[in-house]
């Protein structure tokens, strides 16, 4: 809130009480630490100056008395709300990401900040999401157990509340699956439902909102609708002036320069607009990630080769009939498409009809290059919270929003429920009991072992018989990555031997070398015996 308050002195008020105040905090200090992770670790000395001139504001502009104005009806709401999403956000993390992407993400950011080239080393850090460099700035103190997404859920409720939005209600227990994890989906769903709300309620401050829409991009690129609907809402609806543009312009300008700087090329993951860069990541390796988000299209029902074989038909009927839940939320997202579109002919309504577009636009892409349900999810909520927008009341939003926190509870509660009678689902699988010390304490997974090897001039850590490095020092590196660099005769390197923040490159395999590689993957399979 305090940050939030020092930021409308430059970009004015934009949101308003006390989620408005903390939404733009969240934003101002997203911005902020991108720019410092250039430059520095985000570590204890970032978070503590942070911290202070938040809480420095938040008493000097008497930011405490906005709690005050609540009515008694509301806070009980936002009350249970608040118990709901701590308990929830105290289990233990089940997403595989958290282990093989989140933290490592994280533990980069806090001992060395961004790091050139990062992808040679682990082709996926080269996402490096502003989410995660958010939570990497108040990891050190605020939250060593990263559950910020614990604090944008309740944030997400005092603005549901404050804004007398009760249909997104209905979203919170469904949000509390990322709950435990910083995953960038419930930002990139949250902020995305905002700022919809925003526009469909009249805020008319589209720098702000572009800016806001274009930052939630950065967080999960994957919401490129969001921007896209915001600008085209500025053409076709709003009086159109390019200066509304720039704010937002120079955000896409971070993101750019953040991604170019760790990954080589402008956006994560693709290689269009090849700039020549000499730390990009192996051409064989980025085409063989590009093979296999084909094969996750598939959940890995079928082999790359097979795939190929498909003709337009099969590769629709397959990609919709798979075994077990994906083909549920396959034939779902079709239908509610669909069924979307068909709602924006009837309405005839501009809005709605520019959110359409967008929403076809962003799936079009999604099926071309990797139609995973993770990257489409966010479609659900918008489409739900777009049709029910004006129709649904306060009294059953939050009866139906009962009813499901029940369901939702139970399964975290009771693993076993979903283990039993949906199996497919494989994140079910890592659900785990409720512990009372969890109260107290969330739980967190500790592992660290691992075995340390060298190979060139890059020292580094493999964690022992585990595919992730959650906890393994840094630098670290999956088994798996190490396999396709065997395969493809390079390794990754450093750019200055005696500087780590330097960066990575990669480098053909000189004959030592490679024996080298041998020995480490040999070492790694003996650990499994």
């Amino acid at each position: 809130m305090g940050w939030g308050k020092l930021a409308e002195i430059i970009v004015g008020k934009n949101l308003s009480g006390i989620s408005g105040k903390t939404l733009t905090g969240i934003f101002s200090i997203g911005l902020i630490f991108t720019v410092l992770s250039f430059f520095v670790p985000l570590n204890l000395y970032v978070e503590m100056p942070a911290i202070l001139i938040g809480i420095f504001y938040f008493f000097k502009d008497k930011l405490y008395t906005n709690c005050f104005k609540i009515s008694k009806r509301d806070s009980i709401v936002l009350g249970v709300l608040v118990i709901l999403i701590l308990f929830s956000g105290s289990f233990y993390p089940f997403i595989a990401d958290h282990f093989g992407y989140y933290v490592p993400t994280i533990k980069w950011l806090t001992e060395y900040g961004l790091v050139k080239g990062i992808s040679n080393l682990d082709l996926v850090l080269g996402q490096m999401s502003v989410w995660h460099i958010i939570q990497a700035g108040f990891s050190n103190f605020a939250d060593p157990f990263l559950k910020l997404n614990a604090v944008l859920l309740i944030i997400y409720g005092m603005y549901i509340v404050e804004n007398k939005s009760w249909v997104q209600i209905i979203f919170i227990p469904i949000l509390l699956v990322f709950s435990q994890s910083p995953s960038p989906d419930l930002p990139a769903i949250v902020f995305s439902l905002i700022i919809l709300n925003e526009i469909l309620s009249g805020n008319k401050n589209l720098s702000f909102l572009f800016a806001f829409s274009v930052f939630t991009f950065s967080i999960k690129p994957t919401v490129i609708w969001l921007p896209l609907f915001v600008l085209l809402y500025s053409i076709f609806i709003s009086k159109f002036q390019y200066k509304k543009l720039i704010f937002g312009s120079l955000v896409f300008l971070l993101f750019i320069i953040k991604n170019i700087w760790t990954f080589g090329y402008p956006v994560f993951p693709f290689t269009i607009f090849d700039l020549g860069i000499s730390w990009k990541p192996n051409p064989e390796l980025l085409k063989a990630s590009s093979q296999f988000a084909k094969v996750k299209t598939f959940d890995e029902q079928y082999s790359y080769a097979e795939i190929l074989k498909f003709s337009w038909l099969d590769y629709i009927k397959n990609w919709l009939f798979l075994d077990g839940i994906k083909s549920v939320i396959n034939i779902s997202f079709v239908t509610s498409l669909i069924g979307f579109t068909v709602f924006s002919i009837i309405k005839r309504k501009k809005i709605i009809s520019l959110i359409c577009i967008s929403i076809l636009i962003k799936s079009i892409l999604v099926l071309l290059f990797s139609a995973q349900y993770r990257f489409f999810i966010d479609v659900f909520f918008v489409m739900f919270f777009v049709v029910f927008f004006e129709s649904l009341n306060k009294k059953y939003a939050l009866l139906i929003g009962s009813g499901l926190a029940i369901i939702f509870v139970s399964l975290f509660s009771y693993p076993k429920i979903v283990q039993h009678f949906i199996p497919s689902f494989r994140l079910g699988r890592n659900l785990t009991q409720f512990e009372v010390k969890q109260v107290l304490k969330p739980s967190y997974y500790i592992y660290n072992q691992y075995n340390s090897f060298k190979i060139g001039d890059l020292k580094f850590n493999v964690s022992k018989r585990y595919p992730f490095s959650f906890d393994t020092p840094i630098p670290a590196i999956s088994e798996s990555y190490i396999i396709d660099y065997q395969k493809e005769m390079f390794f990754p390197q450093l750019i200055d031997k005696k500087n780590l923040k330097k960066g990575f490159i990669w480098k053909k395999l000189n004959i030592k070398e490679k024996k080298e590689v041998d020995k480490t993957i040999e070492i790694i399979k003996k650990s499994y015996q």
